[in-house]
């Protein structure tokens, strides 16, 4: 990722004043007050993991001036600071894993300037015990070039790629042949989850809901227990039991389950009925996201499958019965 010097811009007054490490036994000193055995562990951590970031990067990487001989490795300190835009004693201070308050916004300056990837960027944020960034959306996600090879030489299998809360990131040719009212729904209600539960049974193709749904909550659930602080799966939650008596009486159970692949029958009037099984692979190079297949259980199966790829227009959504 290439990278252009500029000159950093001034910080909010409100968040200036956040980056002042607070002095010890104040009210605004808060991790030093409240903490623990973990944050003891925690804040060593934290030194450690800035100190190796840190020291991986070059001035000439970044587009600094090497300067005179250096004692270590990578950049200074105080170049971390003024290319994050932060004050020189913050960010010290930081990296000796003092119990100073440090806001989202100047974590993500610091994970910018450090060229943290996304799983670095999330344990920065938890050693820090800093709230992390939002979730990535369908509109925001860039797939590896590669994913997106193995993506599209999957067809004909269906086969598409979700986030943890199953929002739909991306698909193949296949996958939008047999959903083309999910791949063709607003961006807030593109996600499996929702189209399962909120889609009238006179145009949900899935036939085994009443066998798929309890399994289809316990694992959302399960998925729900990892996020469960995230505003966001909160009001998705929220929004779902609304819209969807069924899934709310599910929900309140409580029940959980480990993902595994589960067998879903399809049937679309063109063709009639398709058997298969999803199966879910977590993808390593987007943490968080997992790629979803579709394999058809039987000859007859498959054979459907391939004329809706061959025939889209039978499944459109201006085609719904």
């Amino acid at each position: 990722m290439d990278v252009t010097l500029t000159q950093p811009q001034a910080l909010p007054a409100a968040t200036v004043r956040d980056l002042r490490p607070a002095p010890a036994g104040s009210p605004a000193a808060g991790p030093r007050t409240a903490a623990g055995p973990r944050d003891g562990r925690r804040r060593p951590e934290l030194a450690s993991f800035l100190r190796s970031r840190r020291e991986r990067i070059t001035p000439d990487e970044v587009g600094m001036p090497p300067g005179p001989r250096r004692r270590t490795p990578g950049l200074r300190r105080e170049e971390v600071a003024q290319l994050a835009g932060v004050g020189v004693t913050w960010y010290t201070w930081l990296e000796q894993g003092r119990p100073i308050n440090a806001s989202p916004q100047v974590l993500d300056a610091v994970a910018r300037t450090l060229r943290l990837e996304v799983a670095e960027r999330e344990h920065l944020y938890r050693l820090a015990e800093t709230p992390g960034p939002q979730p990535a959306t369908d509109e925001a996600l860039s797939l590896p070039r590669d994913m997106r090879t193995i993506l599209d030489s999957l067809d004909p299998l269906p086969a598409c790629v979700v986030n943890a809360r199953s929002d739909l990131l991306s698909w193949n040719a296949a996958y939008c042949a047999l959903f083309p009212l999910l791949v063709n729904a607003p961006a807030a209600e593109r996600n499996s989850v929702w189209f399962t539960f909120t889609t009238p049974r006179c145009c949900n193709p899935l036939v085994n809901l009443d066998e798929q749904a309890p399994e289809h909550v316990a694992i959302f659930r399960y998925r729900y227990s990892q996020h469960m602080d995230d505003p966001s799966w909160q009001e998705f939650v929220q929004r779902l039991c609304a819209a969807s008596p069924e899934f709310a009486r599910l929900w309140a159970t409580h029940d959980v389950a480990p993902p595994r692949p589960c067998d879903k029958v399809f049937h679309y009037p063109a063709v009639g009925d398709i058997a298969t099984r999803s199966t879910n692979l977590d993808l390593s190079a987007l943490p968080g996201t997992r790629l979803v297949i579709y394999t058809p259980v039987d000859d007859e199966s498959r054979a459907n499958i391939a004329w809706l790829r061959a025939h889209p227009e039978a499944t459109a959504p201006d085609h719904r019965h």
